[in-house]
């Protein structure tokens, strides 16, 4: 006899053969859950359970009536995983890519647009939610088209008919769910209630097997139905399923809606995929292969690897849930599904490895090469420019000439002293008796640091007799400077952070020439500003120079005693020698001291130079090298976490 089942409006059916032939296949008794009440208390449900639990895995962090956890969101700043020991090698994997995700995640966030993220941070909270649900429960969807026969499979495996079937279309209107019971409260209640299952749709079955003990079987509407909504319901509870069963016929297994919208899409989900082909009764003996063998070449043009051979994949089936040839085989694969539980942890695992996929072209730049990042030799040019920007080797050049000068002046001849005083004060007659002109003398017209100035707003015969203009960055060449770096250091990186790259070099150089012109200025008035060092061997030269003169006026003064009549001291001889000597010697001393000085005259320029280059240097790394560096270092780790999250494989 078949089993009587009393439903919400008082009807009584009788399930009959259909019930008859699923018991002996391993069905049992269904009790419905009552509206808005808990399954009703079983067998197992008087006192706390006493057996020995299941094994602890990754999803066991904890039981609380016997749920298992994957994650515990424990930590303001993140979520906390558990990790039991015996957990499962690719649990343990499944783990750690997880945690590479939520840290990639974090760390993109805010150099990615939200959209990019909104997929990875969806898997992220479905992990989240799922890992507070139950792992001994199997969450299996039963999905297929108008007229497949899916709802009529539902009630083979369940062993009593209780979604609804018939000719009307569409049939299944609300998912239906079976519980096969576990030896204490699985937890199912949170997983149905996750998915929008309502209560007055849940049944629970005592499993003749075992191995089908957790075992949540949900017969969804049909994915191709014209009531509207139902397409919608199906999309949201594939997301939410472990294992999906595709249930086709031979008029439509080669639907394109079926393999261009579900099983393409999903076909890195092959490993919690089965696909039966239903209804076989209907076809010849000899037609069944020919059709199978087409139904396996439309998966594999779909991507989705095939369970044969013992290689992990999809399992495909050939079955009449009417007559029920191949429901056992189906039933013992659900069983061993569900016994393993391993399926939660598939699907995750699937479904990070195709939010990883979709993600790559954001972490990872097909280049031969990759990302060379800040080199050496891109911070030496950019110093190098940078410190053409700032004038270095204008200012080294400056700085030489002018202890060249001071030199020539300390070791120069009195009579050219003499001359280069009476030019100078020439020159300033004549500058104050031009007509004024604006700004000068203030630092701010165009020739205030021109003229006779040397370098320093010093002029050649005094000191501060003009004051210098502030010191200018050669604006375009800083700019060529900053775009050269960030091109050089964003190349071999993915578009988002070649941008990221290049917006932080450019954000520094906003304010970096203002920055180095207040640090010029600051450096020159902090600095000595009157002479260059003067060497001791200056006033050696400068006495040799005066006694050079103090020769030739003796020799001058004996030769016109000679003229004027008198003793003669020497002859003729000893005045000419005196005076050609001291009149040559002078400007011979002068030219070997200026041959000597311009060894310590390129040092000193060449000091002043590398000082420049130096404060020009530290201001470019702060403002620029650091913040480009900083991204840089971002990405790599990053891309680390990325190799985490796509399981080791992507290492390019």
């Amino acid at each position: 006899m078949g089993a009587d089942v009393r439903t919400d409006g008082g009807r009584v059916w009788d399930d009959g053969l259909i019930a008859r032939r699923a018991r002996k296949d391993g069905g049992g008794s269904v009790r419905e859950e009552a509206e808005g009440a808990p399954f009703p208390a079983g067998p197992f449900d008087a006192g706390p359970f006493e057996g020995v639990p299941f094994e602890a895995g990754l999803f066991d962090g904890g039981r609380t009536g016997g749920r298992g956890e994957w994650w515990d969101g424990g930590g303001a700043g993140g979520m906390r995983a558990y990790a039991a020991p015996g957990t499962a090698p690719e649990e343990e994997a499944l783990r750690q890519r997880l945690g590479a995700l939520r840290e990639l995640v974090g760390l993109s966030r805010t150099r990615l647009d939200g959209e990019v993220l909104a997929e990875a941070g969806r898997i992220l909270d479905e992990v989240t939610a799922r890992g507070r649900l139950s792992r001994a429960c199997t969450t299996v969807a039963v999905a297929g088209a108008t007229g497949s026969g899916k709802s009529m499979l539902f009630n083979t495996l369940a062993g009593v008919q209780l979604s609804e079937t018939g000719l009307r279309r569409p049939t299944t209107s609300l998912p239906v769910a079976c519980v096969w019971e576990t030896e204490w409260d699985s937890g199912a209640d949170g997983l149905l209630e996750r998915m929008g299952v309502p209560p007055r749709a849940r049944r629970r079955v005592q499993p003749r097997d075992p191995a089908l003990r957790g075992l949540v079987l949900i017969d969804l509407p049909d994915h191709d139905s014209a009531a509207p909504g139902h397409r919608e319901q199906v999309d949201r509870m594939l997301r939410l399923v472990d294992a999906v069963v595709w249930v086709t016929d031979p008029e439509k297994y080669a639907d394109a809606v079926l393999h261009e919208r579900y099983l393409r899409p999903l076909a890195g989900h092959a490993e919690v995929t089965f696909v039966v082909l239903n209804q076989v009764d209907r076809l010849p003996g000899d037609a069944v292969d020919t059709v199978m063998d087409d139904l396996r070449r439309l998966l594999d043009e779909d991507g989705m690897a095939l369970g044969e051979h013992g290689e992990p994949g999809a399992t495909v089936l050939a079955m009449s849930a009417l007559t029920g040839q191949g429901v056992g085989e189906l039933r013992d694969c659900l069983g061993e599904l569900a016994s393993s539980r391993r399926a939660a942890a598939l699907r995750l695992s699937a479904d990070v490895d195709g939010v990883v996929a979709r993600l790559r072209p954001v972490y990872v730049a097909d280049t031969p090469q990759g990302p060379a990042g800040l080199t050496e030799r891109a911070r030496e040019e950019f110093e190098d420019r940078l410190a053409c920007a700032v004038g270095a080797w204008a200012a080294g050049q400056t700085a030489e000439r002018l202890w060249l000068r001071h030199a020539e002046r300390a070791c120069g001849t009195p009579w050219a002293r003499l001359l280069r005083r009476y030019e100078t004060r020439r020159g300033r007659g004549e500058t104050a008796a031009a007509p004024a002109v604006p700004g000068a003398g203030t630092g701010t017209g165009p020739g205030a640091a021109s003229g006779s100035t040397d370098g320093r707003g010093n002029g050649e015969g005094g000191r501060g007799s003009a004051v210098p203009e502030r010191a200018a960055v050669a604006r375009p060449v800083l700019a060529q400077a900053v775009r050269e770096l960030a091109e050089e250091a964003s190349a071999g990186l993915p578009q988002p952070w070649a941008r990221s790259v290049r917006d932080a070099a450019w954000r520094g150089a906003l304010g970096l020439p203002e920055a180095l012109e207040d640090a010029i200025a600051s450096a020159e008035d902090d600095g000595d500003e009157a002479r260059p060092p003067r060497p001791r061997w200056w006033a050696v030269v400068a006495c040799a120079q005066w006694l050079m003169l103090a020769v030739q006026l003796i020799g001058l003064h004996l030769l016109v005693d000679l003229i004027a009549g008198g003793p003669g001291w020497g002859g003729v001889l000893l005045p000419v020698a005196l005076l050609t000597g001291g009149a040559l010697g002078g400007p011979l001393l002068a030219g070997c001291c200026r041959i000597a000085a311009r060894g310590p005259a390129r040092a000193y320029g060449l000091e002043e130079e590398r000082g420049l280059r130096r404060l020009a240097t530290g201001w470019g790394q702060a403002w620029v090298l650091e913040p480009v560096a900083a991204e840089l270092l971002r990405y790599r780790e990053v891309r680390e976490q990325y190799v985490i999250a796509a399981g080791g494989t992507d290492r390019a």
